[in-house]
């Protein structure tokens, strides 16, 4: 392509150079893979800004979605349950996942299927502002019984 974005069609390597060098341009291969080979001919400065301009365009408007963690306990006040459950919302809203973790200590290991219906509650509570699924079910490994939801 010439810089007026014409098409020149299939041309040698040599003759799209020289065309290149009499328009005080350069040849930039856009796609080597397709047969032939597509190259432009531009200013290769700004066809490398154009390029990192979209790149930045492109990472500004991706979100990374991250993993946060809230641990509870067995005796846990109704109070700090309450903080928790709107800390988990907040995240929720930002479009992060949340995974609930209930440490289990001393004998309360024993207890982990108190546990498991503690953060079917806490789930619960959470489903009736923010409709939530489980992306990990809930699981018991030792003294740990986690889960991780996210926004449905």
């Amino acid at each position: 392509m010439a810089a007026d974005n014409s098409n020149l069609g299939v041309m040698n390597t040599g003759e799209a150079i020289r065309r290149a060098r009499a328009e005080d341009l350069d040849l930039v291969e856009i796609n080597p893979k397709a047969n032939p080979p597509v190259a432009k001919i531009v200013n290769f400065s700004q066809f490398q800004y154009s390029l990192e301009k979209t790149e930045r365009l492109r990472k500004a408007h991706q979100h990374v979605t991250k993993v946060k963690c809230l641990r509870i306990s067995l005796n846990i006040g109704a109070h700090d349950l309450e903080i928790k459950r709107i800390q988990a919302s907040r995240f929720l809203d930002e479009g992060d996942k949340v995974k609930i973790e209930v440490i289990l200590r001393g004998r309360e290991i024993q207890q982990n299927q108190m546990a498991v219906t503690m953060i079917q509650k806490f789930n619960a509570e959470i489903n009736a502002e923010h409709p939530t699924r489980f992306d990990q079910p809930i699981e018991v490994a030792g003294k740990v019984v986690s889960a991780i939801i996210a926004k449905a």
